[in-house]
């Protein structure tokens, strides 16, 4: 078997208005489509990132917490690259989000932070060399 490529990335959220304000207005992300899927009581998105990958945002009523700290098996984080790192940080600070201090990868020398979603789904902001 050969992988191409992702695909998508689905993510399930608690609050789909709040959810879907973070990952468009907040993070700029461009949405594709929105259906409501009625014999699921549930809302999904499908979001772009800069054309190449897609973004699947789910609602589901009242989905478990998910584990984060301290950190349980299964996906870790999502993780963006970016160009400007700082200017990013000002960014994300300017909507009211709280980001970790920016750190130096000691293995590629970039720099990245993390900060989270609504749900408190860590993301990671990785700088583009």
């Amino acid at each position: 078997m050969k992988l191409n490529k992702i695909h998508h990335i689905a993510i399930i959220c608690s609050d789909y208005e709040k959810s879907k304000d973070f990952y468009v207005r907040i993070l700029g992300l461009n949405p594709i489509r929105e259906v409501f899927r009625q014999e699921r009581d549930s809302y999904k998105l499908d979001l772009q990132v800069n054309g190449d990958y897609q973004i699947e945002l789910f609602s589901f009523l009242n989905p478990p917490k998910r584990p984060s700290y301290p950190e349980a098996a299964g996906l870790r984080h999502l993780a963006f690259e970016v160009d400007d790192i700082d200017a990013a940080v000002e960014d994300l600070l300017g909507h009211g989000l709280d980001v970790e201090p920016i750190r130096l990868d000691p293995f590629t020398e970039r720099r990245f932070t993390f900060f989270a979603d609504p749900d408190g789904l860590p993301i990671e902001l990785y700088e583009r060399s």
